[in-house]
């Protein structure tokens, strides 16, 4: 069988959750395909990197390039001149017109639980977008069964149609020990220990404002800690940058904005850090939970949508709409020993539920 894959969000140079998740699976699909005698035909809108994926005779690079509307113009074109026998898309939109049976994944429905966080072109296209994707697709893959729900309550897609399939960790995560190495990163980006570490997108659906208002709130600038709000700025992030220009100089001067990490720095990042924290009001799937657990950072996060799926009890789980209780949360993390120490442990343990051999294994059989 001929097996398209959309690759272009795959070969992104600075990746978030989606596109990390079109990497990891594709690189897990191809001994897979191998085995049992499938072709994968890669469909790229530029050259990827070399060695983004291994070379083999079943791993076929289709390059279409074209600067705008290539999914719909050139890759829809290149699906309907050469159909496979079914099409992919881990992390897009199927080109509109095409006729082979196609799959896709959809990642959340956040942006209509909190359509405020989003500009009105943004949500338009999401709306068509994955609209489109749940009603042409013959099945639909999930990342969580709070997008599952989400997709049967909010576009009527028949539980039937959907698999959930969960995502893995990324395999080359993991804790880094040498504290030169911890140092040099940390260094690097302008952060200084002890630290709070967001990581991700700074865009409203992550509750960064509310998550610096719990930070003022809480002692802990006065313990010495910081906030680290580690990632590239996202759609509407202005009011973020609003909420940390107002806070009191002396707390100000405790939260950190370094911009995105490089995934070589990642780890190390991770592993220095006192805790991650991340409140964020909805989550498709949330790598970030996974990403600490590897690395050995106790975790708070929010107890909506997909996060208590993904945390399990590796986790401490707060309201994400309560200040008084995320501040209470940031607290406790940083005094609590035993619960610090029970959570990284939990959170290594937690990571054997999400591997990608299983999640490439059970998205080809769909």
């Amino acid at each position: 069988m001929i097996i398209g894959i959309d690759a272009s969000r795959a070969a992104t140079g600075q990746r978030t959750g989606t596109e990390a998740y079109a990497l990891h699976l594709i690189r897990a699909l191809i001994p897979l395909a191998a085995e049992r005698g499938h072709t994968l035909r890669l469909y790229f809108n530029e050259a990827p990197a070399p060695d983004l994926f291994p070379a083999a005779s079943h791993v076929i690079p289709t390059v279409i390039p074209l600067r705008r509307m290539w999914t719909h113009a050139r890759l829809g074109h290149e699906l309907r001149s050469r159909p496979p026998d079914v099409f992919f898309t881990p992390a897009h939109v199927i080109p509109i017109g095409i006729r082979c049976p196609s799959v896709a994944t959809v990642h959340d429905l956040g942006y209509e639980r909190f359509p405020a966080a989003h500009p009105r072109r943004q949500l338009a296209y999401l709306r068509w977008s994955t609209r489109h994707n749940a009603r042409v697709a013959r099945r639909v893959i999930a990342d969580s069964q709070a997008t599952a729900g989400d997709l049967t309550a909010l576009y009527a897609t028949a539980p039937a149609r959907i698999a959930v399939v969960y995502p893995g960790a990324d395999p080359d995560l993991r804790r880094v020990d040498d504290p030169a190495a911890i140092h040099a990163a940390a260094a690097k980006y302008g952060v200084h220990s002890p630290y709070l570490l967001y990581l991700g997108t700074l865009q409203p659906r992550k509750n960064l404002v509310r998550l610096v208002e719990a930070f003022a709130l809480s002692s802990l600038h006065k313990d010495g800690y910081s906030l680290v709000l580690a990632g590239r700025a996202g759609w509407l992030a202005a009011p973020l940058l609003e909420a940390v220009r107002a806070l009191p100089p002396a707390v100000q001067a405790h939260v950190v904005l370094p911009g995105y990490v490089d995934e070589a720095d990642k780890a190390a990042l991770l592993s220095g850090a006192a805790a991650l924290v991340f409140p964020s009001l909805y989550e498709g799937f949330g790598f970030p939970v996974l990403e600490a657990g590897a690395c050995g950072a106790p975790v708070l996060c929010a107890n909506t949508s997909s996060l208590p799926e993904v945390a399990g009890d590796a986790a401490l789980l707060v309201d994400p709409l309560d200040t008084a209780a995320l501040a209470e949360g940031l607290q406790r993390l940083t005094a609590d020993d035993p619960l610090r120490d029970d959570l990284i442990a939990r959170g290594y343990a937690n990571l054997a539920r999400f591997r990608w051999p299983e999640t490439a294994a059970k998205t080809l059989a769909i």
